[in-house]
């Protein structure tokens, strides 16, 4: 072959070389463009979910900064997507998979006198009668919460129900800690059965309750398996249900809510420290909440330091207008 004839064949096979990388190009800007103009995939809610909750998700809020009667969205989820309204007609059951979505805090009370409403619920009883003739002598309405087998709840369960007294039934629940919850706790390892006789058998120990609060319980209160067996025993007895609140993932009000059965959680812990002004300190966020709130719930223990603080405070409280009642009164019904 001459030199002007490869010459002109390298020039023609530059030339379809050029136009096959036109093609190529001109055919990915094509596909490039439909791509865009497509709706991006939606998020995989249901694996999210799974991995519990998602702090850097636009509107996402941790359960422990919500205002009290603030409600976590019934239909969303933690992107603040909406979905679509439910058919308030059609007959659906709900998912206990999706709790996380329908937790909520107490609202309010309502009615009652007026005045910023308080009650005293008194832990951990079940072990002296002096605790009972102590806090007898405040003069004001209290809620009893006995542990259902401590040396002497028999005596003590007695004792209160002569004396007219609102007793509930302490029940003691595994923690995640690994502290040890005390006799006939409810535990993670048990079967929903397991759990209903665990419940039967702790509020025969303290007959006469008119409800059941927790003690300790930060992993069972955040299981929907073993808090709707709790509550099942709760429903058939007609008693009420007091979330203590020991763990902010707790899904005992809301389960109790759903259910219909009445239902309340606590707004102060007055003594997580045994220390006199931690105490005082308490007391007064209590009166603040109740101003605020026109009602809440405080949860104590016999600790002599306690008692001493209430001796002091109470008088003064009642003196500034407040009114105690007992717990069964500030039940979200």
């Amino acid at each position: 072959m001459s030199r002007k004839s490869r010459s002109q064949g390298g020039a023609s096979w530059g030339k379809h070389a050029l136009l096959v990388a036109a093609l190529v190009l001109l055919g990915a800007g094509f596909y490039a463009g439909f791509r865009a103009a497509q709706p991006p995939p939606p998020p995989d809610f249901e694996s999210l979910r799974a991995g519990g909750n998602i702090p850097d998700a636009p509107g996402f809020q941790p359960a422990e900064t919500r205002t009290l009667s603030e409600p976590v969205p019934a239909t969303g989820d933690a992107f603040g997507v909406s979905a679509p309204a439910p058919d308030p007609n059609a007959e659906t059951t709900p998912d206990p998979a999706a709790i996380d979505l329908e937790m909520r805090r107490q609202p309010p009370p309502t009615g009652g006198s007026g005045k910023p409403r308080i009650a005293l619920v008194i832990d951990d009883l079940g072990r002296s009668l002096q605790d009972v003739r102590t806090l007898k002598a405040l003069g004001i309405p209290i809620s009893y919460a006995v542990l259902p087998f401590e040396t002497r709840t028999s005596e003590v369960v007695a004792a209160l129900r002569k004396q007219g007294e609102e007793v509930l039934c302490h029940l003691p629940m595994e923690a995640k800690g690994g502290n040890n919850p005390g006799p006939g706790a409810l535990l993670m390892s048990m079967d929903p059965d397991e759990l209903r006789q665990a419940t039967e058998a702790a509020l025969n120990a303290v007959p006469g309750a008119v409800g059941l609060n927790n003690h300790m319980g930060s992993a069972v209160m955040s299981d929907v398996a073993s808090i709707e067996a709790v509550l099942e025993v709760l429903g058939d007895r007609g008693l009420f249900f007091l979330d203590s609140r020991t763990t902010a993932d707790t899904v005992g009000y809301s389960l109790a809510r759903k259910r219909g059965i009445p239902t309340a959680e606590r707004q102060v812990f007055l003594d997580t420290h045994r220390d006199s002004a931690f105490i005082r300190k308490q007391f007064e966020a209590l009166l603040a909440s109740a101003r605020s709130r026109g009602g809440a719930i405080a949860i104590a223990h016999p600790y002599d330091e306690t008692l001493s603080i209430l001796a002091e405070t109470v008088p003064q409280a009642v003196t500034d207008g407040f009114e105690f009642v007992t717990a069964s009164q500030l039940m979200d019904r």
